[in-house]
């Protein structure tokens, strides 16, 4: 595996970088000399120390893309917890069952069951439902969020307006923001930015 430690408007001090380069060095026993590790620290400045250090790393597996973030007050401690995190879904993917050709039949049944004639006559539910903490982050940082967590969407307490909002991917590359309001709140020329 061929790791690269570099940081974002910061020099890695020599020390940091070692002690990045050892603790990716674990991940190898999962991965291949075909891995691509880069590790990009940087400092985040706002009113809390705390939190402040940031370590993301992205890992291409076999043309696949895992990253993770990790937020702490040192970057000794920020590497020690995005590497948990990368380490965990390395082994997610490592174990993931091959996806195999599908006999035709049973491309039919899944892709009626998409298209919802599987079962006519059955009534859709809700069958899960997840609760999550959120704390009120602008859309740059929610937009790192979602890249770190390699989803096309992220939901997320706008902190300049307390308002839930949807970051996403848009097909040209460029990101999105969803901004619901409460109907009749919306007055067009008001302040409300058009999303196209």
């Amino acid at each position: 595996m061929r790791t690269i430690v570099k940081g974002k408007n910061l020099d890695v001090q020599d020390t940091t970088r070692r002690y990045a380069e050892r603790k990716m060095h674990r991940l190898e026993r999962f991965l291949d000399d075909r891995t691509d590790a880069l590790i990009e620290l940087s400092v985040e400045r706002h009113r809390s120390a705390e939190d402040s250090r940031i370590a993301e790393v992205t890992l291409v597996i076999d043309g696949q893309t895992l990253r993770g973030r990790a937020d702490a007050s040192t970057f000794e401690a920020a590497i020690d917890e995005v590497v948990d995190k990368v380490e965990r879904r390395a082994v997610d993917h490592r174990e993931k069952p091959r996806v195999r050709a599908r006999p035709p039949q049973e491309k039919d049944i899944l892709r009626r069951i998409a298209d919802g004639t599987a079962e006519p006559g059955r009534e859709r539910r809700v069958v899960k439902t997840k609760r999550f903490a959120i704390e009120p982050m602008f859309e740059e940082d929610a937009i790192a969020e979602m890249e770190a967590l390699g989803h096309t969407f992220f939901l997320f307490v706008n902190a300049e307006n307390e308002r839930l909002n949807v970051v996403y991917r848009r097909k040209d590359g460029d990101y999105g923001v969803i901004e619901p309001v409460v109907a009749g709140e919306y007055t067009p020329g008001k302040g409300n930015r058009s999303k196209g």
